[in-house]
């Protein structure tokens, strides 16, 4: 490529052909399940091979209209799992696109950020701190970067790469790990300064792709929520088998009917079985992941979604969080004077912008640069020249600066914390005292302040800044005004009992003022880094139960802040957007990345990814969260209590001396609507009316505890009481085909009505457009259980003949009452008064 192309990069054209002949820039592409697949995991599930044992039994004992009820209901079952496991794997195939990673390359002279897939060889990349290189590259100019080469030589010591204008790509491949080169590595990370480079080969062909094929063998592990309920659902499973054996040998030794004991043995052990658990799981999770999506908020690691509505303190950036991250120069301060903000003669004032001008990066990300550099072109940088050397910013000196070539000798310019420059120009005490307070009624009105220096160099520029003569040239106020959402967005956290503590690394006084626009607590002051640094664990523990804002704060800081804040009893939720907020997200019980400005190893350490840096999105996030949490909840209750009366129901009559009252295909068919109440109903419940004015949940709080399982085996005995009892009553009343018919339209009753009392939420209209699938599955399920009682045909395969009015009215109101007394007991709740002050206080 030539020199002018190594500078404005590939034109788009060139890059689309080139994307043809090299294709696209990966590794592996994640494998989503295919129809086949989920269908084989779904035949292996015990649920689907006892239906099949007791279609293959029946069909062989002759009875021809069972056996084949019994195999559509198998068919449409395993039907109904591949499409919610479909639903979910697209939900997943959404996240990844959105989870792509990008790159940021110069195309036709013009900056963009393009997906990563796209990268080509030939492409000019821009590169920096944080950043995880997507494809092998050679590093043409800009600062000595530090490169951590550990992902291919696994030795975690950063070694130096130079920059080359002249560097080509040869074979064979310079070794990894080797100090010193301009060869940059795909799957490496920038941790220490800025560049260009060209991409040199993408996807197989780079150093990564070559030893990486084994990537495509690693598998999503199930969260702890779902190794849990698959242990239940497993442990269940035993159960089941060990009442079936028994249950064939009680009833062939009693009865001596060993073939009717092995049907009622094989109902039993489906009815057990509660294995919708690890697909309610499955669905909630994936579709969790998929609505917050929706808001903006990527999801990394699904087991976050139950702690996020659990969250107790938000820990926020300032900057692009709270902020807009859209910098314009507001105020600019010379010799003692304020200037207004433009291109004016004042001959002080543009030697302010040149300084600041000529310390700026001409490609920068850094929204500072950006403000400066649209109201001054600096004179001496041309639109190709680039500056003879940079200092970038550095822990030790918070400024950049950059030496350039000019008339008569070279010119310098820095740019960075007013500290920083104060003590590079060496101002005396009065000098910086007066300054200080130029700095504290700038910050104390919100503003960002850096200052400006120049130096000019008669011969070359000393070997380190702090050898030069610098001249101090003024002072420049930044304004990052207040995202519109943010004031309502904290109001609503504080609403829900959520404690928001901001974390920059501003001037106390600017941090206090945009703490104070936004609504964050002021009343305890602010605590700077260098008192977090002064402080033993035990104070500093002390310090920040009321303290909500801290400035100066260093980035390892954040890590100590985090650790405070857990050992407190806090649930903390983190953001950040370096490689040093790393640790401290990775601390966090839930890290949240920002998606725009963030690091490739900051996103890596998240559990989730703004997608948008909205500090609005948390909080959307947050009441998703608690949704997801409480509509889990309920889908695992229902899940237990329903299967206590069809267990129940299946084995009480027999024990009892009664005719059986559920054979498989019963079963069958209220698992055919158990399913989709669970994973449709439950799923898409909305959030109740005072989900976000209630205190966070304890942190011991878990999602299925002994709280749930206890109320869902007392709803479930009701129902059997109730549905037994009705059973019993017909038998007396009518003949057993009818008492079957009856029971069986009670229990089916009682499941919608107590999945209705289960779902519905506090302040959610009954006939709310959220539960049209509700009403499509109740709507359904009452068509079939007519069919059912009225179609001969099935009233012969079901063992069933319809109930006189009497009969079938008392079916029915034991159904309204057994499923929905608790409903109705929750009603009662909330309009008494009692009922009403504990919902407040809640």
């Amino acid at each position: 490529m030539s020199d002018d192309g190594r500078r404005s990069g590939l034109d788009e054209a060139e890059a689309a052909h080139r994307l043809l002949r090299f294709g696209p820039n990966e590794l592996y592409r994640a494998k989503s399940r295919g129809i086949f697949t989920i269908l084989l995991g779904a035949l292996r599930e015990p649920m689907f091979l006892l239906l099949l044992g007791a279609s293959v039994l029946y069909l062989v004992l002759g009875d021809l209209g069972e056996g084949l009820f019994l195999t559509g209901g198998a068919c449409i079952a395993i039907g109904l799992v591949i499409f919610q496991e479909a639903r979910s794997e697209r939900a997943l195939a959404a996240l990844r696109e959105l989870a792509e990673p990008e790159a940021r390359v110069v195309r036709g002279g013009i900056e963009r950020k393009i997906p990563a897939r796209d990268l080509v060889p030939g492409d000019l990349v821009l590169v920096g701190e944080g950043d995880r290189l997507a494809a092998d590259a050679l590093l043409l100019r800009g600062d000595i970067l530090s490169v951590d080469e550990s992902t291919l030589t696994g030795e975690s010591v950063p070694v130096a790469k130079s920059p080359d204008a002249a560097a080509t790509a040869v074979e064979p491949y310079p070794a990894p790990g080797g100090e010193g080169g301009a060869f940059l590595f795909a799957g490496t990370l920038i941790v220490r300064g800025h560049g260009a480079a060209e991409v040199a080969r993408t996807g197989v062909q780079t150093a990564l792709g070559r030893i990486g094929a084994s990537l495509a063998g690693i598998t999503d592990e199930p969260t702890p929520l779902q190794r849990t309920a698959g242990r239940l659902v497993g442990l269940l499973g035993l159960v089941a088998l060990a009442f079936c054996a028994v249950l064939v040998v009680v009833y062939g030794l009693i009865r001596g009917d060993w073939v009717e004991g092995a049907l009622a043995g094989i109902t039993v052990s489906i009815a057990l079985i509660p294995e919708e658990f690890p697909m309610v799981l499955a669905v909630f999770l994936a579709m969790g992941a998929w609505r917050l999506a929706r808001h903006n908020v990527l999801v990394r690691r699904a087991a976050v979604i139950e702690a996020l509505g659990g969250a107790t303190l938000l820990c926020v950036d300032k900057t692009g969080t709270l902020t807009e991250n859209r910098m314009r120069l507001g105020r600019l301060w010379v010799d003692g004077t304020e200037h207004k903000v433009g291109r004016g003669s004042v001959p002080a004032v543009a030697a302010l912008l040149e300084a600041a001008a000529l310390a700026s990066a001409s490609r920068s990300a850094d929204p500072m640069d950006r403000a400066i550099l649209e109201l001054h072109s600096p004179a001496i940088a041309g639109p190709h020249q680039e500056p003879l050397r940079t200092w970038p910013l550095r822990p030790e000196r918070l400024a950049v600066i950059q030496v350039w070539s000019g008339e008569g000798g070279q010119m310098a310019a820095a740019k960075g914390a007013p500290e920083a420059i104060f003590k590079l120009c060496r101002l005396s005490a009065s000098q910086g005292a007066r300054l200080h307070k130029v700095l504290d009624d700038l910050a104390a009105e919100g503003l960002r302040v850096l200052a400006a220096a120049s130096c000019r160099a008669a011969g070359e520029f000393p070997e380190t800044p702090e050898e030069a003569t610098w001249v101090f040239e003024g002072l420049l106020g930044f304004q990052d005004p207040l995202r519109a959402d943010v004031p309502a967005a904290l109001a609503e956290a504080r609403g829900a009992g959520i404690s928001v503590a901001m974390i920059t690394g501003d001037h106390p006084a600017t941090a206090l003022e945009i703490a104070r626009q936004a609504g964050i607590d002021t009343r305890a002051g602010v605590v700077t880094g260098a008192e977090i640094a002064a402080l033993n664990p035990a104070d500093l523990a002390r310090r920040i139960r009321d303290v909500r804002v801290f400035a100066r704060v260093a980035p390892e800081q954040k890590l100590q802040l985090v650790e405070a804040f857990k050992a407190d009893g806090e649930i903390v939720a983190m953001t950040g957007d370096g490689v040093n907020d790393a640790p401290a997200l990775e601390t966090a019980h839930i890290g949240i990345a920002m998606g725009r400005r963030g690091t490739d190893v900051a996103r890596e350490a998240a559990d989730l990814v703004l997608l948008d840096d909205s500090f609005a999105s948390i909080i959307g996030g947050v009441r998703l969260g608690r949704r997801i949490f409480a509509n889990l909840r309920k889908a695992l209750t229902y899940v237990t209590a329903i299967h206590v009366p069809i267990a129940g129901l299946a084995l009480l009559p027999i024990l009892m001396g009664l005719p059986p009252m559920l054979f498989p295909m019963h079963v069958v068919l209220l698992e055919l609507v158990v399913d989709p109440v669970c994973s449709m109903v439950f799923e898409a419940e909305p959030s109740e009316s005072g989900a976000m004015r209630r205190r966070p949940r304890k942190a011991s709080e878990t999602l299925f505890g002994p709280r749930e399982i206890g109320l869902a085996v007392l709803q479930g005995l009701i129902v059997l009481a109730a549905v037994l009892g009705v059973y019993a009553w017909a038998l007396q009343a009518a003949t057993e085909p009818q008492a079957r018919a009856a029971a069986f339209a009670a229990l089916i009753l009682a499941n919608l009505v107590l999945a209705l009392s289960d779902s519905a939420s506090a302040g959610v209209r009954l006939f709310d457009r959220h539960r049209l699938a509700f009403w499509a599955i109740t709507a359904t399920a009452v068509a079939v259980l007519g069919a059912v009682l009225f179609v001969p045909l099935l009233e012969s395969i079901f063992r069933i003949s319809t109930p006189g009015p009497g009969v079938l009215a008392v079916a029915i109101l034991a159904g309204l009452v057994g499923g929905g007394w608790f409903g109705l007991t929750r009603l009662l709740r909330r309009l008494a008064p009692w009922g009403r002050s504990a919902q407040t206080l809640a």
